[in-house]
């Protein structure tokens, strides 16, 4: 048994140290590109982002995305609580969901990981629901925000494939594969689940496959188009923003590169490396969008931690005071 956790806290060691090895090459391709442009105009990379950020209307910026921030909450708790009220508690009411899922915002800060525990221990505390089940249904909601980000990429990735191929280059080819792969393994994945591909029956019966057992197509289909209206303010407001910050890009560009970013982003790699990486690789005359994209992601997870802050009183009586009936 000990031999067993000391194997594990290796393994957790040269993956942390993997991530972050990854995370460092990505920020020195990043800095490469950014001294390379400033060389260009016979600056140094700190000046070459202060004349980047200098003529930008912050003013406008932010009442860009102050409220963003709000709808991205309200759209997002109203997701969650459809899909835990499906799965998990039937009885749970959207008012209820609200300040826990605020609450989580704040743990975001500093695991992204952990944020996702909130929901599960106010079910466990609340609706006695094992942990197993609760995470069930945040795999479930996991993988229709990846689907989410990949049907809307797709799109623009079709609609303007001539655009996106000049600025792209040959990441449209990897862009192909990533889309037939996905597409081609959900019909897979949803049999699977359901019980028409008779292997590994005992694996499919854990209790953590549990929502996606239960989970038809419709279910899927509907947290997808609950979800949808954020990655579409999303496409909006950064199409916005980078022209505050003087950076051309149409609608249909980002419609594709934006939900590719944000896969990106996913990734368990420090600082959203991957993401920051993705922008210079897609704006290949703009590496300063690097720099942009930190801008953005700071204020997004600092604004939602601040309604997370605004919720918390109710949402520590949720968890921690006040029992059910």
């Amino acid at each position: 048994m000990a031999a067993e956790k000391q194997r594990g806290s290796w393994r957790g060691l040269a993956f942390r140290i993997a991530t972050w090895v990854l995370a460092a090459l990505c920020f020195w391709l990043v800095y490469g590109r950014l001294e390379a442009a400033a060389e260009r105009d016979g600056l140094t990379v700190a000046g070459y982002l202060a004349d980047f950020f200098a003529g930008v209307n912050w003013l406008g910026w932010l009442a860009l995305m102050a409220p963003y921030s709000v709808f991205f909450f309200i759209v997002d708790a109203h997701a969650t609580w459809r899909a835990v009220k499906w799965f998990n508690a039937p009885s749970l009411k959207l008012s209820q969901a609200l300040p826990v899922r605020a609450s989580a915002y704040i743990l975001s800060l500093v695991n992204e990981q952990a944020s996702k525990g909130a929901m599960s221990l106010y079910l466990l505390r609340r609706h006695e629901v094992p942990g197993w089940q609760a995470l069930s249904t945040m795999i479930f909601f996991a993988l229709v925000e990846i689907y989410l980000l990949l049907s809307f990429s797709a799109f623009g990735f079709l609609y303007h494939y001539d655009l996106i191929s000049a600025s792209a280059g040959q990441l449209t080819t990897v862009f192909t594969w990533v889309y037939a792969i996905a597409f081609l393994y959900f019909p897979v994945h949803l049999a699977f689940f359901r019980g028409r591909i008779p292997v590994l029956a005992g694996l499919r019966g854990q209790q953590i496959f549990q929502s996606l057992r239960r989970a038809e197509f419709k279910h899927y289909l509907l947290i997808l188009l609950c979800k949808a209206p954020n990655l579409l303010g999303a496409v909006v407001v950064y199409t916005l923003a980078l022209e505050l910050f003087g950076v051309p890009v149409g609608f249909g560009q980002l419609l594709a590169f934006l939900p590719l970013i944000f896969l990106a982003a996913a990734l368990p790699l420090p600082l959203h490396a991957g993401a920051l990486l993705l922008w210079t690789l897609l704006f290949p005359h703009y590496p300063e969008v690097s720099a942009f994209s930190l801008v953005m992601h700071t204020f997004f997870v600092i604004f939602n931690a601040l309604i997370g802050v605004l919720f918390l009183p109710r949402a520590n009586r949720e968890l921690f005071v006040e029992r059910p009936l």
